[in-house]
């Protein structure tokens, strides 16, 4: 009984040897390489379980999700001869396991092969750009075209590469102060052209209300005394009139407001009896 039993385990045993040993599982995000003693078979994109020769044939799996190529800074130098110290990364993925195998193997070749192929496409594109056309806008249009030169080359080792991003782009610190100082005199000068705008618009505008407000006085001026005149004559009329109604009435009305104006309290008036002036005081009956 004994030795049934342990011939039923032995046998049980060298079932799940040759099990694992003849089939392998592919997770939903990995890929795999059937290699049969160092030469590539088959290659195993879908997820799922999958047989292959016991003890003759091994199993590589690569990730088929994105990755991350991280890039120490390093200087370059631009079109206008500024340095830059540019900090960039990739995101990157394996889509043909065969290329990847043959050509690099693991990831860590891969990641050096990054290296040299995405540093060298921004250091030749920033290269033939200048500083500001760097720091501008204008940098998605450049990433996209670093992106795409990327991928070209690397497409031959089985890796896409689908984003190729600045993290940061400093300039040196020894640089940092020449170029504030380019950008504060830069400044300065369009501030004093703005100033100097602002101040020639100020004049017209000042000439021109100046020019309006002599119009309105001089239009003013000229509509007052056109009134007045209207109104002396008038006034000329209404006295003229008055006169003419009751000569004797209107000369003994003014010669009594002369009176009132010319004699006053303490004032002493040497006349001749026959003064004009005097005669309605010599008349005292009004005859």
């Amino acid at each position: 009984m004994s030795r049934l039993l342990t011939f039923v385990v032995g046998a049980i045993a060298v079932v799940a040897v040759a099990w694992n040993s003849a089939t392998f599982r592919v997770d939903q995000w990995m890929q795999a390489l059937v290699v049969q003693l160092g030469e590539p078979k088959r290659t195993v994109r879908e997820p799922g379980l999958y047989f292959k020769i016991p003890f003759v044939q091994n199993v590589i799996y690569f990730d088929k999700r994105l990755l991350l190529y991280d890039a120490s800074p390093k200087e370059l130098l631009t079109r206008d001869k500024q340095q830059l110290v540019v900090d960039n990364f990739a995101r990157w993925r394996i889509i043909e396991p065969l290329a990847f195998y043959t050509t690099l193997r693991s990831e860590a070749a891969a990641q050096s092969r990054l290296d040299d192929i995405v540093y060298s496409n921004v250091r030749e594109n920033l290269g033939r750009r200048t500083l500001n056309e760097i720091v501008s806008a204008r940098r998605s249009e450049l990433m996209k075209e670093i992106s795409r030169a990327s991928d070209e080359k690397l497409r031959a080792y089985g890796i896409e590469v689908v984003d190729v991003r600045i993290k940061r782009a400093d300039l040196p610190e020894k640089n940092e102060q020449n170029v504030f100082r380019r950008m504060k005199a830069e400044r300065e000068r369009q501030a004093k052209k703005f100033r100097a705008e602002g101040d020639e618009e100020a004049r017209k505008i000042r000439s021109e209300a100046d020019k309006e407000r002599q119009i309105i006085m001089a239009e003013a001026k000229k509509t007052a005394e056109i009134t007045r005149g209207r109104g002396e004559a008038q006034a000329v009329k209404i006295f003229a009139d008055a006169y003419g109604r009751d000569l004797e009435f209107f000369e003994f009305q003014r010669t009594l407001e002369a009176y009132d104006k010319s004699i006053t309290p303490g004032t002493r008036l040497v006349l001749s009896p026959k003064s004009e002036f005097l005669r309605y005081l010599a008349d005292i009956d009004g005859k």
